[in-house]
């Protein structure tokens, strides 16, 4: 029987209940295909800190490096703000962790569900046939460089070398070649050192893809451009800082948060895969939170990094029933708790 390994990592807040969730399907679709979920579940995050270890523990980082696929429920919470800044959950543990793993390109999907079209605040006809995916730089850039304070001031540093561009460029142009043959690089090359570098960078990698359209928009510009032509978009590539804005703001376009999944890959198969929510610490323990986003980066987690397609597809098809059915949580007109969603999902799975 085959073994699918993997570092489970329910977190803070609502990740063990969504990340319960998400287990329960892949339980499921294992069974259904023959396979052993091999799951190591460690400490992360606040969970760690509460547990007298360090946000990302040495016995979290050796499973993640061993197994390469890792699926995190969520990180942080007010509850350790008070601490130093290089003690904080999501500094700690997020940062280090995608540096370990290399992990330098994260990819969020961004195709609104016909049932959620009421739940966002842009009128239908601007969000009908939008189908794109924000790839974000994740390694680089000013939340990796030098920074600090100087009297009354403070810096931070941004900083890009050509190699950081070139890869995370070929890997978007790869995407696309995938999918719609568009490439949308966002930047500020009018006043950033940086962003003239990465344009320049872009159009190189560009010439060696020639059947993949590609166009520059400004980081201000695309703001607005993703409210008001988001149909033409199909695979947005940008830095760093200016990724973690706009994957935000395209969520707007999904009509919730708690359906959007992620995933932050290197070269090759190892990868960390969880939903674009927060932890959510004021809903934790009432078994409301939506566990479909979780779920969802989990069945990318078996496609991406334990190469099994067919069970990935499961796993979506059960999703979209769920969601057609209306057999969800509350903050998209369901009725149904967040362990009732996973075992609906997870029978689906099973039954289909």
């Amino acid at each position: 029987m085959t073994s699918l390994p993997f570092t489970y990592l329910p977190g803070d807040g609502i990740g063990p209940e969504v990340g319960a969730a998400a287990v329960a399907v892949l339980g499921a679709a294992a069974d259904k295909f023959g396979y052993t979920l091999e799951i190591d579940e460690q400490l992360i995050g606040g969970a760690a800190i509460d547990a007298g270890k360090a946000p990302l523990p040495a016995g979290t980082l050796a499973s993640v490096i061993e197994t390469g696929a890792v699926l995190l429920g969520a990180v942080g919470g007010p509850k350790w703000d008070s601490l130093p800044r290089e003690d904080r959950p999501e500094v700690g543990a997020l940062l280090p962790l995608r540096k370990q793993l290399n992990l330098y390109a994260n990819i969020r999907p961004c195709k609104p569900h016909p049932m959620l079209i009421d739940h966002t605040p842009l009128k239908p006809e601007y969000l009908d046939g939008v189908d794109f995916i924000v790839m974000r730089e994740l390694t680089g850039g000013i939340y990796f460089g030098a920074k600090g304070t100087d009297g009354l001031g403070a810096y931070d540093e941004c900083r890009y070398c050509e190699a950081e561009v070139e890869r995370i460029a070929r890997k978007a142009f790869i995407l696309a070649e995938q999918r719609r043959g568009k490439v949308t690089s966002v930047d500020k090359s009018n006043v950033l050192a940086t962003s003239q570098l990465w344009r320049k960078t872009v159009n190189k990698v560009a010439e060696g893809f020639p059947d993949v359209g590609v166009e520059h928009v400004l980081i201000d510009a695309m703001t607005m451009h993703m409210l008001t032509r988001a149909q033409d978009f199909d695979v947005i590539l940008t830095e760093n800082m200016f990724g973690d804005i706009l994957t935000d703001e395209a969520s707007v376009l999904c009509g919730s948060m708690g359906v959007i999944p992620s995933a932050s890959l290197s070269d090759g198969t190892p990868g960390l895969y969880e939903p674009i929510h927060g932890s959510a610490p004021d809903i934790a323990g009432r078994n409301t939170a939506n566990p479909v986003a979780m779920i969802l980066s989990a069945a990318l987690m078996v496609r991406l990094s334990l190469g099994e397609g067919l069970m990935a597809d499961s796993i979506e098809a059960a999703v979209e029933a769920a969601m057609t059915g209306g057999h969800v949580t509350a903050d998209i007109g369901g009725p149904l708790g967040t362990s009732d969603v996973g075992r609906w999902i997870a029978d689906y799975v099973l039954q289909t």
